[in-house]
């Protein structure tokens, strides 16, 4: 397979004109750090790869806005901004790997999602680059922008399926000054499901509120069904939780942000160490959290404020059958992250929805030949 790493916008426009008039397949990456996630590329006849455009093209920290290049490493970008004591608050996996890029094309995030939300939330602007070699700006560097249709919004979560980024616009978020972590441990899923319930209804707005099972919370060197709610704020703001939540167990400094590390990269670990190894993402109601925490027989994590879930299995197989059965029962889901083999569309994503066919007829306006990334987005496109 041939290889090409464009060092700027322009080189990429001109790699991917060149391939598209040449009817080459093509595989779209940044460093690689997600080839599991997804879905393989079924077919490709040259790599292009981002990690060139590395470059942070424009920052302004009083206006709380940033605009860098795809390739620069997401690890990279938020140490820059925490010595401003700023952040773009997503978490997500394969943290130290990914690249800006990769993070917003697989639209990953992780527990802090519960309060701010996802990388829907903090893209203003981006260039993209189509299979014509057409640079295509969408949106901008400032906060709030109503002019026309934000095509960036459809490469969120696209895997690369539509076309290439070159260059992404973040709006930024002021560090808080302090952070405490309390957990709730027992025995009993109602009991810690119950916890969770009476925060969500309560006054307190945590950043993060993950629910872990046993076999989870062992990996972790933790016991039972163990409840993790972390706050943010003042610290007035974390005196209010350590009075609602008294008899808690509170965590600060290095083995809170230890904690949040090792839940954050649950995925990449537990991957790292199981080459056949799997990884179930489900989303359904909250109140259907319950019943398959307690069920599942293997590691759980669940992002317990918002409904998604992620079930870790030694082998496809295992993780297939898990999830068609919670289909069955009304949730929605796939295989996240699968061994280095395929498993049949049907098998990873069983019931994409109703947009589905939206998704298709945008998949084949802007690639009708196929050529980009062909089964990344779970087999399906």
């Amino acid at each position: 397979m041939t290889q090409a790493h464009p060092d700027s916008k322009e080189a990429l426009a001109h790699q991917l004109r060149q391939s598209s008039d040449a009817g080459s397949r093509l595989r779209l990456s940044g460093a690689g750090s997600k080839r599991r996630m997804g879905g393989p590329v079924l077919e490709a006849d040259i790599q292009i790869t981002t990690a060139a455009l590395n470059k942070v093209l424009q920052y302004e920290p009083k206006d709380l806005t940033i605009s860098v290049e795809a390739g620069l490493p997401w690890s990279r970008l938020q140490r820059m901004l925490a010595a401003e004591r700023q952040m773009i608050p997503l978490d997500p996996p394969y943290f130290e790997q990914a690249t800006v890029g990769g993070v917003v094309a697989s639209n990953t995030c992780g527990p802090r999602r519960r309060l701010y939300g996802s990388a829907r939330d903090h893209v203003i602007g981006m260039q993209f680059v189509t299979l014509e070699g057409k640079i295509i700006q969408s949106g901008g560097m400032v906060v709030k922008n109503v002019a026309g249709l934000d095509m960036g919004k459809l490469m969120i979560g696209s895997f690369g399926t539509l076309a290439a980024l070159a260059v992404v616009n973040f709006k930024l978020t002021p560090m808080p000054p302090a952070s405490r972590t309390f957990l709730f441990q027992s025995d009993s899923a109602d009991e810690a499901v119950d916890r969770r319930d009476e925060i969500l209804r309560g006054v307190l707005q945590p950043c993060a509120v993950d629910l872990l099972n046993p076999h989870a919370a062992a990996q972790l060197g933790l016991e039972g069904y163990t409840l993790a709610v972390q706050a943010v704020g003042s610290e007035k703001v974390v005196e209010r939780y350590r009075r609602d939540l008294a008899g808690w167990r509170e965590w600060e400094g290095s083995p809170e942000s230890t904690l949040w590390e090792s839940i954050r990269e649950f995925t990449p670990s537990f991957l790292a160490e199981r080459e056949d190894g799997a990884v179930v993402r489900l989303s359904g109601a909250l109140d259907q959290l319950r019943q398959i925490c307690e069920d599942a027989k293997v590691p759980f994590v669940a992002r317990a404020g918002n409904g998604v879930g992620y079930g870790y299995f030694p082998d496809a197989e295992s993780a297939v059958s898990c999830l068609g059965e919670c289909v069955q029962k009304g949730w929605r889901g796939v295989v996240e992250h699968l061994p280095n083999r395929s498993i049949t569309a049907e098998e990873q994503w069983p019931a994409p929805g109703d947009d589905f066919a939206v998704m298709e007829k945008i998949k084949n306006m802007m690639d009708p030949k196929g050529l980009l990334n062909k089964g990344r987005l779970y087999g399906r496109i």
